[in-house]
């Protein structure tokens, strides 16, 4: 008789990478929505249409990057979840593309200098604990096993 052995369940410490991981979920959501606000108020719709193509295009790079993180962050999530051995790998490069956003934030947007800093130390600090502990744990490798 054999008996079918079920993967472990996602608790314990993965649930500070999920916790991570929602946090910044719900977080590119309400960029998107802050993005999207200029859409909905007369005077900001005004003003980002009549200055040209310049402002236009760095708000549509803007909406548009703030878009594929969430999106992304919902797949990732849903993945999670459902316990994929493809999770691992796409978590890694998911923590790798927000420590380059951080970095984009740092260099190029007009935001203070304190909190840019905050958000970068943020970023590099989770990924400098969650991508070791994604390649080299035990737990992980035998949670996330399901096609």
């Amino acid at each position: 008789m054999t008996e079918s052995v079920n993967p472990p369940r996602i608790a314990g410490w993965l649930l500070l990478p999920l916790a991570w991981l929602i946090m910044t979920m719900l977080t590119s959501a309400l960029v998107v929505a802050m993005y999207l606000s200029p859409l909905f108020n007369t005077e900001l719709r005004t003003t980002l249409f009549s200055h040209g193509g310049m402002l236009l295009t760095q708000w549509s790079v803007s909406l548009l990057t703030a878009g594929v993180v969430w999106a992304y962050s919902i797949w990732v999530c849903w993945i999670f979840c459902k316990r994929s051995r493809r999770l691992p790998r796409h978590y890694i490069l998911w923590l790798l593309m927000t420590v380059l956003l951080a970095l984009k934030t740092f260099a190029f947007t007009p935001v203070a200098d304190s909190k840019a800093i905050q958000t970068l130390l943020l970023s590099l600090l989770a990924a400098a604990v969650f991508v070791p502990y994604f390649k080299r744990s035990q737990r992980v490798k035998q949670t996330f096993i399901q096609p």
